[in-house]
């Protein structure tokens, strides 16, 4: 996907949020600690560094939405990373209950919240903090649960 491509995307799939510009996918695109995961109507984007793994955005298109492909996404972005990181963080709006369900799946547990850090054209939400273990994570999803 080009970076204009990741930002119409990111656009109709943030419309709560300021989305991203295409010039934002660049520069986050040019570190390389940042990685990219795509399959067609979404993609990843993420980043890996000392161990630890941060979701920076996962995006579908709204025609296209539960239809798996966010799990998808995370599983491939997940299973990447534990590679090399042994733990995953994310942030998520307090409002964004279907996000919530797909990462808690997932195995992220919250573990912090900001307050008020989500303005919205009438309110604010809170952000909250996930993170999990990511050996624990992918082999728990992969498996279908954890053996004895």
């Amino acid at each position: 996907m080009t970076p204009d491509t990741l930002a119409a995307l990111h656009g109709a799939a943030f419309t709560h949020e300021r989305p991203w510009s295409a010039q934002e996918f660049v520069d986050l695109l040019a570190n390389p600690h940042t990685h990219l995961n795509t399959v067609p109507h979404g993609f990843a984007l993420w980043r890996g560094i000392a161990a630890e793994a941060e979701l920076l955005t996962i995006a579908v298109d709204p025609a296209h939405q539960g239809q798996g492909i966010a799990t998808k996404l995370m599983t491939a972005w997940m299973s990447e990373a534990a590679t090399t990181c042994a733990s995953a963080f994310l942030e998520v709006a307090s409002d964004n209950a279907n996000a919530i369900a797909l990462y808690t799946h997932q195995g992220f547990e919250i573990i912090a919240t900001r307050p008020d850090y989500y303005h919205r054209p009438d309110s604010r939400a809170d952000a909250l903090i996930m993170r999990a273990a990511l050996p624990l994570s992918v082999l728990k999803k992969s498996s279908g649960g954890l053996r004895p």
